[in-house]
């Protein structure tokens, strides 16, 4: 079982877009029952709440379902029960790097360091922009080049 965790900031915008997408892949793929997919914020101020409205919306647009998604706040422990840790911004990678303990399991990395022809590293928070396609269409590339690193795997 591989499993990927997918970290923002707040996890309501892009971390959740990305599972949503990364899991409806997967199931597309026939693979749901080698891939695991969650993600979290690196703050704790949306614990408990569902997706930001513009995710729920570009999520519905393309058909991908967010049924029983809740933020949550990345905890140490998910380092070293996630074999990728896949960062949306520089700041999100360096707030995830400080919660290493012992021996930690997961590969951390941005979801856009996947994409050499980007050169932008950084996923836009829509939070702020209010682009919910623009990140949609990156996550997009991403998650499909994430996908073909982890069937490697399995």
């Amino acid at each position: 079982m591989i499993k990927v965790l997918f970290v923002c900031l707040g996890n309501i915008c892009r971390s959740p877009m990305a599972e949503a997408m990364f899991r409806d892949t997967v199931k597309r793929e026939g693979l749901e029952h080698k891939i695991i997919v969650d993600s979290a914020g690196t703050g704790d101020w949306h614990i408990g709440n569902p997706p930001h409205k513009g995710t729920q919306d570009i999520l519905l647009k393309n058909n991908i379902s967010f049924d029983g998604l809740k933020a949550r706040q990345i905890v140490s422990t998910d380092l070293v029960e996630f074999d990728y840790i896949i960062a949306m911004d520089t700041e999100n990678k360096k707030n995830i790097e400080k919660l290493k303990e012992a021996n930690p399991k997961a590969e951390v990395l941005r979801l856009l360091d996947l994409l050499p022809h980007i050169v932008t590293k950084d996923v836009p928070d829509p939070y702020f922009t209010g682009n919910f396609q623009e990140v949609f269409d990156l996550l997009e590339q991403g998650c499909k080049q994430l996908l073909e690193i982890t069937k490697e795997r399995i």
